[in-house]
This record gives structure tokens, sequence and C-alpha cells, in this order.
């Protein structure tokens, strides 16, 4: 049908396949429009909107929400007519893919009048199924490799490996095939840049070959993991997507309830051996517990010694000794702050570090790193995260891999590493974050709350902190679309003067939350959760109106309504309009 088409187009109206499609789009419009578009009920801009859609019903719909409506722009259409749908570039969407969908029977909708990036995926659910199927499919395939468990999401939150700890691994080797191969790819690179350098341009053939070569080089970089089998088997992955749409997987994290117990007692520093934890006894218990050896869930009975045997001090005797030696120990601590810094810094290292495991540690400080139960999309991509992120994993690359090794090694260090890698582990158990608290006294209260956020303003003010230096940025999904009209007009107010506030207070919700984006891009300003307690407002209420003819504004809110831009009148909708 559409060769036949092509051939009517060319052969009969002398005209564009483009055109003749968008005839035949603008006529599967709802019969009820055509006829109000006729009785000049709307420009030809708005018919065009709707051809976004073949649902009639939907179409009359929407035009009955706006018709009453002073705001009938073709871009408003468009977007409720889209506002249930995915666009083809969503993650979603680029890992399932738009053939795949469309087999299922899922319908992509697209505009033929202007670009659409792909366009949109009508049915969501089917799209979310399809992506369930492949990353189950995913996922058995990356179980036989004998993993303890899988974990799937389309996205995990920020922190989501946090308590966990990393397996080690060793990329697979090269042969010495491959190893020829990736030097005599090199070689070949470096001889073509020689021949071609300083030319302004390169060859067509020599800038495809060289590209050709970067990809196969990233291939040999890109080697497979190697774990040990006795790790895979108490270990486990993530399995999800990336912001490309790519197939995201991480292997290797052990929780703690899956680490092997203690097998060896540590020596003390009197030579004797300490108690050691095993499973079925509370790691963090205080107190000396003897091991407890567990068969099939039930406790092992103890063989009977020898009476003549020397058999081991009673439990409680060990306890009142311990306790004379705990109580000395604090005291020489006391006296030598640096061997106290030190002992915090290593049980910190512990705490934040997952390749270590911080049970039976001597050091009852800690870092209790907060999670973020509720917390904005894209969190992980901010600069923050971005940076804490960086500089944990420089110094996971410089630390020891072994626990044993570990105090050693941070006695090695100068004062000023030091000081950095505490400030880094410490920085893990900072809780600024506001939640409802319970007024009878269940959970969290509100005078506990209150409390944590003033002792979090006074390190805010000791460490300098200005979140827009930070990178924070008012848009409509963090903050501009998600409060009242009155508070988007505030802000503006606020951020970009009384003018600017003028200019949009007449705009619907929507459109006021995309305009104050814009307009507060740079002023940086700040809601109230986000600012110093003392700070002052750059932009106070009775700032001076911006010079010349201030901000200047999309067409739609400086020109009228239902007035067609000259320029806009082209060939297609001419030729579509008669």
């Amino acid at each position: 049908m559409e060769l036949q088409v092509n051939a009517i187009a060319i052969a009969v109206f002398f005209t564009s396949v483009n055109v003749v499609k968008q005839r035949l789009r603008l006529a599967s419009v709802s019969p009820a429009l055509l006829d109000i578009y006729a009785e000049d009920g709307m420009s030809l801009e708005q018919l065009m909107a709707f051809t976004v859609t073949a649902d009639h019903g939907r179409q009359e719909q929407v035009w009955q929400a706006i018709s009453g409506s002073w705001q009938k722009e073709p871009y408003q259409i468009r977007r409720m007519l889209t506002e249930k749908t995915a666009r083809a570039s969503d993650r979603r969407a680029v890992f399932v893919g738009l053939d795949a969908y469309e087999a299922a029977g899922g319908v992509v909708l697209r505009d033929l009048f202007q670009s659409d990036d792909g366009g949109w995926l009508e049915d969501v659910a089917l799209l979310d199924r399809l992506v369930a199927e492949k990353l189950k499919a995913e996922a058995e395939t990356i179980a036989a490799e004998g993993w303890k468990w899988i974990e799937v999401a389309i996205d995990f939150p920020y922190g989501h490996t946090r308590g966990l700890r990393e397996l080690d691994s060793v990329s697979a080797g090269l042969t010495a095939e491959e190893q020829a191969t990736i030097e005599a790819l090199k070689a070949e690179f470096a001889r073509l840049e020689a021949e071609h350098d300083g030319a302004d341009e390169l060859p067509d053939e020599v800038d495809q070959r060289l590209g050709e070569i970067e990809t196969a080089l990233a291939v040999f970089d890109d080697r497979p993991i190697n774990y040990q089998l006795a790790d895979i088997a108490r270990a486990g992955v993530f399995v999800g997507i990336d912001a490309e749409g790519t197939l995201l997987v991480d292997r290797g994290y052990v929780r703690p309830e899956d680490e092997l117990p203690v097998a060896e007692p540590e020596q003390g520093s009197d030579g004797e051996p300490a108690a050691a934890t095993f499973d079925g006894a509370e790691p963090s218990a205080p107190g000396i517990q003897r091991a407890v050896i567990t068969i099939g869930g039930q406790l092992a009975e103890a063989e009977d010694e020898d009476d003549d045997a020397v058999k081991p001090l009673p439990d409680r005797l060990l306890t009142e000794l311990t306790a004379e030696r705990t109580l000395a120990l604090r005291d020489r601590l006391a006296i030598t702050p640096s061997v106290a810094f030190q002992a915090v810094l290593h049980k910190f290292c512990l705490d934040v570090f997952s390749r270590y495991s911080s049970y039976g540690t001597a050091m009852e400080v800690s870092v209790r790193s907060v999670s973020f139960p509720v917390q904005a999309q894209g969190l992980k991509d901010t600069p923050a995260a971005k940076a804490i992120d960086a500089r944990h994993k420089t110094w996971e690359e410089r630390l020891p891999k072994e626990k044993t090794e570990l105090w050693d090694w941070l006695t090695g260090l100068t004062g000023d590493e030091q000081a950095a890698l505490f400030a880094h582990c410490a920085s893990f158990g900072i809780n600024a974050l506001y939640e409802k608290g319970d007024r009878y006294g269940g959970g969290i209260t509100p005078h506990t709350v209150e409390h944590r956020i003033t002792e979090a303003d006074r390190i805010a003010r000791a460490v300098d902190l200005d979140m827009v230096e930070s990178g924070w940025r008012p848009t409509v999904e963090n903050y501009l679309g998600r409060v009242p009209k009155l508070r988007i007009l505030e802000a503006v107010r606020e951020g970009a003067g009384e003018r600017a506030a003028q200019l949009i207070d007449h705009l619907k919700k929507g459109d006021m939350a995309k305009e104050a984006e814009r307009l507060l891009a740079e002023a940086g300003w700040l809601p109230e959760p986000l600012r110093m307690p003392d700070a002052q407002l750059a932009a106070a209420v009775d700032a001076a109106e911006p010079e010349g003819d201030g901000e200047a504004l999309p067409e739609f809110l400086a020109g009228d309504d239902e007035e067609t831009p000259a320029d806009e009148a082209d060939e297609s909708r001419m030729i579509a309009a008669e």
C-alpha cells in the first residue's frame, strides 16, 4: 500500500511523499474536529497537532478541555495527547527496541509536521512488561554463573551498595595472539597518525580506519572479570539499565549476613587469644562470648575433657578481668591523642569501605551511613554525589586489601593524609534530613528533627556550604512543578524581580513552572530548606527592575494566541489546507 501511495504521489500529483502522508494524516483527524476547522474554529497548526494520535475520542476530549481556555497552542495539544506515553528516547524504549515493542502490538505515535525525536510509545504498560521480561531473561543467564542472589531493577537508588563488600576480581589475561593483535593495531594507528600529521582534514578512508582501530582496542580493554568460585557462591549481582538504555550488570557484592565466620581467634595485645564471634552471636553484642558452633541449626555438644587437663577460665571471671583491662586501656588512650585519633580512623575505615568487615572491633565508635529512602530522581548524578564517589574510589584504590594490614598502613600516612581520610569517612555519618516527626512518641519526635537540622546548619556554616556552588538549580522536576503557583511566583519574584513574576502570573501551573525554571536558571535562587538560616536573599522584593526590555519570552507569551507567524506558512501547510 505504501509503495502505491509513493507511486501515486510522484507520478500523478508531482509532489513529495511526505506531503501526501501529511494530507492523509490530516484527513484521519476526528470528523468533528475537521468540521470545527472548516468553520474557522481552530487554526491549521492546531489541527496538525491533533494528528499525533489516531484516537478520535482522545482528540475530542482534549479539544473539549482546551476549547474554553485562552491557551490553545499546538505544543499544549501535543503535550496533552502524549502525557501518558513514553518518549522513544526513554531508557526503557532504547533497551527493548522499537521493533520489539511494535512486534508485541505496541503503537508508536509520530508527528509528521515537526521533529518528534523518534515519537512516543503509547502503551507504557506493554513497554514495562517487555522491559521486565528482557531483564528477567538476562538475569537468568547471569544466574547460571552460580551467584547466590541477583537483584533486578530499571534503576537503583544512590548508595544501594552501601554496607556490602565488593569482591576482589582479576581481569582475564591476554593470550599471546591477542597481545600481538593489540600491538599491531597500535602500530597501525600510530603510523596513520604520523602519515597525516598536520593535515587539515583526514581522508574518509583513513578516518574510518582509525575509528575501526579504536573500536577494536576498546573490545580488548573490556576484558571479562574472573572471581573465585567460593566467592561467587555467597555473593550477588545487580542487574539494571543505564542512562543510555544499555544493560547494566554489576557483579560481586557480599551482604553482611553472607560473610564467612571468623575461623581463627584474634590475638589480644597481652598475647592471649580473644574470643571469636561466630554465626549465631550478635556481632555488636557487648562483652566476650565463647565460640558457638551450630550443626544443622542445632548446638553441637562439647566433648568432655580429661579431668587432668587445664580447663578454660570461667566466663564470668573472663568478663571481670577484661572489664578492668578495658578501663585501664581507656585511661591510657585518653592521654595519647595521636593513637586515639588513629584508632577512631581505623574503625571509620572498617565502617565506610565495603571490602572490610567491622565485626569484632575494640573501638565501639562507628559511622552509621545515612540512607535516603525518599530521594529525587537523578540524585546519584548530582555534582556532590559524583565528587563523593570519585573521592571514595581514590581512597579505595590506595587502601590495603586485607583488614589485618590496615592499622600499619594508616600509621604510614602523613598527618594531612590521615586528616583527609578521617574527614571523608566522617562525612558519611552526616544526617541533615527532614523527617515528619511522630508527636505521640512512636518514632522520631519533631523536637529531635529540629535539633538535627540546627546541628546540620552549624556544620554547614563551618564548612561554608553554598548549594548554588554545589550545582543545585530550581527545575520543574525538583521543585517548581511540585509546589503551588503562589510559591512559583514567590520564587521568581525573589530571584528575577517583580516584573518577571508579573509576566508569567497569568499562565497555567505547568507552563508557569517551565518559564520559572528558565528565568531562575542563573539567578542563584534557593528554596528555604536549602538556604543558610542567616543568609540574605540576593534578590529582594524591592530589587531594581531589569534594564531594557527585560527577559526575552517565548512567542506564546509575547504574541496573540491566534496569530500565525508568516514564516510558518510553508508550502506543505498551504497544500494541506486546500
